[in-house]
């Protein structure tokens, strides 16, 4: 199993649903955490709990649809002075549901490939090649699994690509010990699946950050948390490492 302790991990969308937990899970683990959100105010809470849990921690702030606040954010991540050996590409937004589905605006679109494509394939470009030097690291860029829902087409389209980027990186670093692999979540009930989704949101635990701690060298798989609903860590590292096989 991958080791994570002491180690610094970069979690987006860390202030609330399945980025909050996963940002304690980590700590739990003794993984050292960057937690995104858009604003500072909304990570207080959990930044204050996993500093009280004995890990280091630190906030950064960036609107994701904000390209180049995206790019000032890594820039103050590298200020920090410490590796990034771990990046977890938790956040994202369903920008609205169009029962009209031909009258969809293509701000559907523009918003959603921001938020869900672009700007987690701009921080896999960041981390990517850091972590190749040094030859570790794990990328985990999270998916949905929506389909033939053509209401939320923005949506799934973009999540669709992220899904794409991620297998293309992945094959260039397959066999090595920087891992980049998808997780999905599932349908919880979060702000974004909403209050009937079938899934606790403690349901992802611990199979949303599987991909962490997998030490295979096989990339570009989809780990979708609810294939490890109710198992350990452990349990789930082997399920993933014995059953999930790389695309390539």
């Amino acid at each position: 199993m991958y080791q994570v302790k002491g180690r610094w991990a970069l979690i987006t969308g860390a202030a609330r649903g399945i980025g909050y937990l996963t940002a304690k899970f980590m700590a739990e683990q003794g993984c050292n955490l960057i937690l995104h959100s858009r604003d500072l105010a909304h990570t207080e809470k959990v930044l204050a709990e996993v500093r009280a849990m004995g890990v280091a921690a630190e906030a950064v702030a960036a609107d994701l649809n904000d390209l180049d606040a995206v790019a000032r954010m890594l820039e103050k991540i590298d200020a920090l002075g410490v590796d990034v050996d771990l990046v977890l590409n938790n956040a994202g937004l369903q920008i609205a549901y169009r029962n009209d589905y031909c009258q969809t605006p293509v701000s559907d679109y523009e918003i959603s490939f921001r938020v869900n494509t672009i700007a987690p394939a701009m921080i896999c470009y960041h981390f990517l090649p850091k972590m190749m030097a040094k030859g570790t690291g794990r990328i985990l860029n999270t998916t949905s699994g929506i389909a033939l829902d053509v209401c939320q087409a923005g949506y799934s389209a973009s999540k669709a690509a992220l899904d794409k980027i991620t297998i293309d990186l992945g094959s260039k670093v397959q066999g090595t010990d920087v891992l980049i692999n998808l997780t999905d979540p599932g349908w919880c009930r979060t702000d974004l699946g909403g209050p009937h989704a079938p899934n606790a949101p403690e349901s992802a635990i611990p199979g949303i950050v599987v991909g962490a701690f997998v030490d295979d060298g096989k990339s570009g798989r989809n780990l979708g948390a609810q294939h490890f609903a109710g198992m350990t860590l452990a349990e789930a590292v082997a399920k993933a490492e014995r059953e999930f096989e790389s695309p390539y």
